[in-house]
């Protein structure tokens, strides 16, 4: 029998949707129960405790979690996120509540073996509760108690071959797509270039030093499964810069009705006879395709790869075969100034190993962001507060068509005394003296 009373939150488990109200019921139960005689290492009214605590915040209309100061393990700043419940009296079950963060293997490919290891460590020094996966992509594990956090972290570093994730001013767990694994359009190989970054950079993951978070996402194509271009500091998204490649009889098929366009996912509608006009070279943001006569073209030099023509006839049409990455900065959630999206930076870069070429661009952007950054600024922020000019400065990148957003609506021109030639400096010089005589 549950030891909390909860009017409020039983109306989530009203609608049609599963609720997660129901999940913390349902572990709560198991737990008060026990048939597995599990040793909890924690309270085991834990999620009996969090659900009263969740009730009485909905009641009152404020949290009832407090920060009580840094928790960890040794030798790690991050991790691990502290949280304490204001009310430890009536709540003993969560008076600690803890969130450790597990760093995720590449593209997310668990065996059963790791996932019931997982488990079977949670339920003993953790609530059972779990987040599979967060917005940075760490498996999260909720709710335990100080004196566990070293046993877990031994157990899943020793014995599971596991790591603890980013939390903090760091960097955040650099989370992939499935990638070439499964995917027929990564143009690289996102989890090579995930893993080997996560490697390289193993100081900045786990002892915070940077002014705010920092998140790489690895997209294998501009699909952006893993939404990098909304969600990281620095996103990696898969492109070519050749011809995509046609095959005119399978676009033939696609006209003539012998293969479903969207690989056939309609969503169980009858959209009536392909017209490959309406539903693909008018949706062309570019206008680049052209279908005349029977024969698809398309311009290369103004198809901007958005994937909508190979995602509809993914049989005709191919991606190119001189892939590479673009590189796109500055993107964020509405934290302090609004959400952003990511701006591009590097148009197209190679991706080879051992990737020095792209771990020149993210050390360059780190020592400007490091040496001008505010507290809690992130990155995009500080592209927005001085200028993306600056960040061209600080990385040695030339300026390129493809950095233009829109026209500039300023009709000064300012220089600096280094840009001007030395004829223009004689100019002045002539100029001044004239003058001054």
């Amino acid at each position: 029998m549950a030891k909390h009373a909860t009017p409020l939150l039983d109306q989530l488990e009203s609608g049609p949707w599963p609720s997660f109200v129901s999940d913390l019921k349902q572990e709560a139960e198991v737990r008060a129960k026990n048939e597995k005689g599990v040793e909890y290492q924690i309270p085991q009214d834990v999620c009996d405790d969090l659900l009263g605590v969740m009730e009485l915040s909905f009641k009152q209309g404020r949290t009832h979690w407090k920060h009580g100061g840094i928790v960890g393990v040794f030798g790690y700043g991050g991790g691990v996120i502290g949280r304490y419940c204001d009310q430890p009296e009536m709540f003993p079950g969560v008076a600690h509540f803890h969130t450790m963060r597990i760093n995720q293997p590449g593209g997310k490919f668990y065996n059963t073996k790791f996932l019931r290891e997982l488990c079977d460590l949670w339920d003993l020094r953790g609530s059972g509760l779990t987040n599979m996966h967060g917005s940075t992509g760490d498996i999260v594990l909720l709710g335990t108690t100080t004196p566990q956090l070293e046993e877990i972290f031994h157990t899943i570093t020793h014995d599971m071959n596991q790591d603890l994730g980013g939390s903090g001013s760091n960097l955040r767990t650099p989370a992939d797509c499935i990638g070439a694994a499964r995917c027929e359009y990564a143009c690289y190989d996102t989890q090579a270039l995930c893993y080997d970054l996560t490697m390289e950079y193993q100081d900045e993951l786990h002892r915070p030093a940077f002014p705010y978070k920092f998140k790489f996402k690895f997209d294998g194509c501009p699909n952006c499964c893993v939404a990098s271009i909304a969600r990281s500091d620095m996103s990696f998204i898969g492109t070519w810069k050749d011809d995509i490649r046609i095959d005119e009889k399978a676009v033939a098929a696609y006209v003539g009705g012998e293969i479903p366009p969207n690989a056939g996912a309609h969503s169980g509608r009858d959209w009536g006879k392909f017209n490959i006009v309406k539903e693909v070279i008018d949706l062309c943001p570019t206008k680049c395709m052209r279908y005349e006569g029977g024969k698809l073209s398309i311009n290369t030099k103004e198809c901007t790869r958005c994937m909508h023509c190979i995602n509809v006839m993914p049989q005709a049409l191919r991606i190119g075969n001189d892939r590479g990455v673009s590189i796109l900065v500055g993107a964020k959630a509405p934290i302090l100034d609004g959400a952003q999206m990511g701006s591009l930076l590097v148009p197209f870069i190679k991706v080879e190993e051992p990737y020095d070429e792209i771990k020149e661009v993210i050390e360059a952007i780190w020592d400007w962001w490091m040496e001008e950054g505010k507290n809690r600024e992130r990155l995009g922020e500080l592209i927005k507060r001085q200028g993306f000019q600056k960040l061209l400065e600080a990385t040695g990148i030339k300026p390129m068509p493809q950095h233009v957003k829109e026209p500039r609506s300023n009709p000064y021109i300012f220089w600096k005394e280094e840009e001007v030639d030395g004829g223009w400096q004689r100019d002045i010089n002539e100029f001044r003296k004239h003058h001054q005589r």
